[in-house]
Protein backbone atom coordinates (compact mmCIF):
# COMPACT_ATOMS: atom_id res chain seq x y z
CA UNK A 1 0.00 0.00 0.00
CA UNK A 2 2.91 2.37 0.46
CA UNK A 3 3.37 4.91 -1.88
CA UNK A 4 0.26 3.68 -3.54
CA UNK A 5 -0.06 7.57 -4.94
CA UNK A 6 3.37 8.44 -6.81
CA UNK A 7 5.53 11.00 -5.31
CA UNK A 8 5.11 13.42 -8.09
CA UNK A 9 1.16 13.07 -7.64
CA UNK A 10 1.55 13.39 -3.97
CA UNK A 11 3.43 17.20 -4.21
CA UNK A 12 1.64 18.10 -7.47
CA UNK A 13 -1.77 17.58 -5.24
CA UNK A 14 0.07 18.69 -1.72
CA UNK A 15 3.40 20.67 -2.51
CA UNK A 16 5.43 17.94 -0.38
CA UNK A 17 6.84 14.47 -1.58
CA UNK A 18 6.35 11.30 0.52
CA UNK A 19 9.71 11.50 2.07
CA UNK A 20 9.07 14.99 2.93
CA UNK A 21 5.28 14.33 4.83
CA UNK A 22 6.92 11.49 6.83
CA UNK A 23 9.16 13.59 8.35
CA UNK A 24 6.70 16.53 9.00
CA UNK A 25 4.78 13.71 10.60
CA UNK A 26 7.65 12.07 12.36
CA UNK A 27 8.45 15.96 13.78
CA UNK A 28 4.82 16.50 14.86
CA UNK A 29 4.99 13.34 17.03
CA UNK A 30 2.41 10.88 15.07
CA UNK A 31 4.08 7.64 14.97
CA UNK A 32 2.29 8.20 18.56
CA UNK A 33 -1.24 9.46 17.01
CA UNK A 34 -4.17 7.52 16.15
CA UNK A 35 -5.37 7.59 12.35
CA UNK A 36 -7.60 9.91 13.09
CA UNK A 37 -5.62 12.38 15.23
CA UNK A 38 -3.35 12.39 12.56
CA UNK A 39 -5.25 12.89 9.99
CA UNK A 40 -6.92 15.95 12.11
CA UNK A 41 -3.66 16.90 12.76
CA UNK A 42 -2.90 17.54 8.48
CA UNK A 43 -5.65 18.78 7.51
CA UNK A 44 -5.57 21.59 10.48
CA UNK A 45 -1.99 22.37 9.92
CA UNK A 46 -1.04 21.54 6.53
CA UNK A 47 -3.61 23.41 3.96
CA UNK A 48 -4.85 19.76 2.27
CA UNK A 49 -8.58 18.84 1.95
CA UNK A 50 -9.55 15.97 4.27
CA UNK A 51 -8.76 13.71 1.02
CA UNK A 52 -5.58 14.08 0.54
CA UNK A 53 -5.42 14.28 4.66
CA UNK A 54 -6.81 10.69 4.62
CA UNK A 55 -4.20 9.16 2.11
CA UNK A 56 -1.26 11.13 3.69
CA UNK A 57 -2.10 9.30 6.91
CA UNK A 58 -3.18 5.80 5.52
CA UNK A 59 0.26 6.00 3.49
CA UNK A 60 2.04 7.29 6.54
CA UNK A 61 0.72 4.41 8.48
CA UNK A 62 1.53 1.90 5.90
CA UNK A 63 5.15 3.34 4.84
CA UNK A 64 6.25 4.19 8.83
CA UNK A 65 4.18 2.27 11.06
CA UNK A 66 3.98 -0.86 9.72
CA UNK A 67 0.21 -0.82 9.38
CA UNK A 68 -0.79 -4.39 7.36
CA UNK A 69 -3.22 -4.05 4.13
CA UNK A 70 -6.59 -3.99 5.34
CA UNK A 71 -5.99 -3.55 9.07
CA UNK A 72 -8.10 -1.41 10.87
CA UNK A 73 -7.78 -0.63 14.93
CA UNK A 74 -8.28 -4.01 16.69
CA UNK A 75 -9.18 -5.96 13.26
CA UNK A 76 -8.82 -5.85 9.92
CA UNK A 77 -11.61 -5.55 7.00
CA UNK A 78 -12.13 -5.63 3.89
CA UNK A 79 -14.93 -4.61 1.04
CA UNK A 80 -16.00 -5.46 -3.00
CA UNK A 81 -18.85 -4.19 -4.89
CA UNK A 82 -20.55 -5.22 -8.18
CA UNK A 83 -22.74 -3.60 -10.55
CA UNK A 84 -26.04 -5.41 -11.89
CA UNK A 85 -28.28 -4.29 -14.53
CA UNK A 86 -31.41 -5.36 -12.40
CA UNK A 87 -33.47 -3.14 -10.66
CA UNK A 88 -32.41 -2.56 -6.80
CA UNK A 89 -35.92 -4.09 -5.62
CA UNK A 90 -34.34 -7.73 -7.17
CA UNK A 91 -30.25 -7.30 -6.37
CA UNK A 92 -31.79 -6.77 -2.32
CA UNK A 93 -34.20 -9.36 -2.34
CA UNK A 94 -31.48 -11.80 -3.67
CA UNK A 95 -29.83 -10.95 -0.65
CA UNK A 96 -32.68 -10.84 1.90
CA UNK A 97 -34.55 -13.94 0.78
CA UNK A 98 -32.26 -17.01 2.16
CA UNK A 99 -34.11 -19.11 -0.80
CA UNK A 100 -32.28 -16.55 -3.45
CA UNK A 101 -29.40 -16.28 -1.54
CA UNK A 102 -28.62 -20.35 -1.65
CA UNK A 103 -28.79 -20.00 -5.42
CA UNK A 104 -25.67 -17.72 -5.69
CA UNK A 105 -23.89 -17.42 -2.02
CA UNK A 106 -21.83 -20.91 -1.04
CA UNK A 107 -22.55 -20.08 2.62
CA UNK A 108 -25.86 -19.00 2.36
CA UNK A 109 -26.42 -19.11 6.30
CA UNK A 110 -25.72 -15.50 7.46
CA UNK A 111 -28.02 -13.99 10.38
CA UNK A 112 -29.57 -10.51 9.04
CA UNK A 113 -29.81 -8.64 12.09
CA UNK A 114 -31.06 -5.71 10.49
CA UNK A 115 -32.32 -4.33 7.22
CA UNK A 116 -34.02 -1.42 5.71
CA UNK A 117 -35.21 -2.22 2.20
CA UNK A 118 -33.77 -1.60 -1.08
CA UNK A 119 -30.70 0.60 1.10
CA UNK A 120 -28.68 -1.80 3.84
CA UNK A 121 -28.42 -4.73 5.83
CA UNK A 122 -26.32 -5.90 8.11
CA UNK A 123 -25.49 -9.12 9.53
CA UNK A 124 -23.43 -11.84 11.57
CA UNK A 125 -21.30 -13.96 8.99
CA UNK A 126 -21.72 -17.56 9.23
CA UNK A 127 -18.27 -18.10 11.50
CA UNK A 128 -20.61 -15.89 14.02
CA UNK A 129 -17.76 -14.24 14.53
CA UNK A 130 -17.27 -11.07 11.97
CA UNK A 131 -19.50 -9.18 10.64
CA UNK A 132 -21.67 -7.43 6.90
CA UNK A 133 -22.53 -3.99 6.62
CA UNK A 134 -24.24 -4.96 3.02
CA UNK A 135 -25.16 -1.28 0.67
CA UNK A 136 -27.55 -1.39 -2.07
CA UNK A 137 -27.26 1.57 -4.35
CA UNK A 138 -29.95 2.41 -7.56
CA UNK A 139 -28.21 3.31 -11.12
CA UNK A 140 -31.11 3.69 -12.89
CA UNK A 141 -32.53 1.75 -16.38
CA UNK A 142 -32.30 -1.56 -14.08
CA UNK A 143 -29.45 -0.88 -12.79
CA UNK A 144 -27.95 -1.55 -8.99
CA UNK A 145 -25.15 -1.59 -7.45
CA UNK A 146 -23.77 -4.11 -3.72
CA UNK A 147 -21.30 -2.89 -1.86
CA UNK A 148 -19.98 -5.60 0.65
CA UNK A 149 -18.14 -4.39 3.84
CA UNK A 150 -16.87 -7.58 5.90
CA UNK A 151 -15.52 -6.26 8.82
CA UNK A 152 -13.78 -7.65 12.17
CA UNK A 153 -11.72 -9.83 10.26
CA UNK A 154 -8.74 -11.55 12.09
CA UNK A 155 -5.64 -10.70 10.17
CA UNK A 156 -4.43 -9.97 6.93
CA UNK A 157 -4.40 -13.66 5.39
CA UNK A 158 -8.48 -13.49 6.57
CA UNK A 159 -9.20 -10.82 4.95
CA UNK A 160 -7.06 -11.16 1.30
CA UNK A 161 -9.35 -14.98 1.85
CA UNK A 162 -12.85 -12.87 2.53
CA UNK A 163 -11.76 -10.19 -0.18
CA UNK A 164 -11.35 -13.41 -3.11
CA UNK A 165 -14.45 -14.84 -1.51
CA UNK A 166 -16.83 -11.81 -2.19
CA UNK A 167 -15.21 -11.23 -5.73
CA UNK A 168 -16.49 -14.21 -6.96
CA UNK A 169 -19.65 -14.78 -5.11
CA UNK A 170 -20.31 -11.14 -6.11
CA UNK A 171 -19.54 -12.45 -9.49
CA UNK A 172 -21.98 -15.26 -8.92
CA UNK A 173 -24.91 -12.90 -7.77
CA UNK A 174 -24.79 -11.38 -11.28
CA UNK A 175 -24.60 -14.03 -13.05
CA UNK A 176 -27.45 -15.27 -11.46
CA UNK A 177 -29.47 -11.87 -11.29
CA UNK A 178 -28.65 -10.99 -14.77
CA UNK A 179 -29.52 -14.70 -16.32
CA UNK A 180 -33.11 -15.01 -14.36
CA UNK A 181 -33.63 -11.64 -14.43
CA UNK A 182 -33.90 -11.49 -10.30
CA UNK A 183 -36.67 -14.03 -10.46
Amino acid sequence: MANKISNDAVKKRTGKNWQEWYKILDDAGARKMSHKDTATWIYYNNNVSGWWAQMITTNYEHAVKGRLKHEKPGSFEISKGKTVNVPISKLYSAWKEKLKRDKWLSKPNMKIRNATQGKSMRATWVDEETVLNVYFYDKGNDKSQVSVQHIKLRDSREAERMKKYWDTNLSKLKKYLEKTNGN
